[in-house]
């Protein structure tokens, strides 16, 4: 490079310093306007300033910690259980003006049991006898033998 290039830009660098610092600031982009933050695409200009102009009432509305309610965390687990409707079901079944006979209902408990995964019934158990390798004349011969000769 000649020494010419490198004056003429440094002084062009000078220029711009000097006018920065006199009176003109870098504009925060918070308050800098859309049509400022828009690219110079021609493309898309209208998506972006609806993205932008959402972004700024975002930032606006945004919820602090006076607008919210403190709950009781006992008063929140029992708004979250389940209530038990067992009384007022048992109420209207034995209020209600059809009754079933006990034979029926019979059935219908036997075949709902087996039909639980649970339910395994009870295998009968076949007892064997005691059955013996010898016969009773074996063990008649072999108590001659032992005692005999004695």
């Amino acid at each position: 490079m000649s020494i010419s290039v490198l004056k003429r830009g440094l002084e062009l660098l000078n220029e711009d310093l000097k006018g920065t610092t006199k009176g003109q600031k870098k504009k925060n982009p918070k308050k800098t306007s859309v049509m400022d933050q828009i690219s110079t695409n021609k493309q898309g200009v209208k998506k972006q300033i609806r993205r932008l102009q959402a972004n700024n009432k975002t930032r606006k509305n945004k919820a602090t910690v006076k607008d919210k309610q403190i709950r009781n965390a006992l008063e929140e687990y029992q708004k979250k259980q389940k209530k038990s409707q067992l009384s007022s079901n048992l109420e209207y079944f034995l209020e209600s003006s059809c009754k079933t006979q006990d034979s029926c209902t019979k059935k219908i408990v036997q075949q709902n049991v087996g039909r639980q995964s649970r339910y395994h019934p009870e295998k009968p158990v076949k007892k064997q006898e005691k059955q013996s390798i010898f016969t009773e004349a074996e063990f008649q011969k072999f108590q001659q033998e032992y005692f005999s000769k004695r």
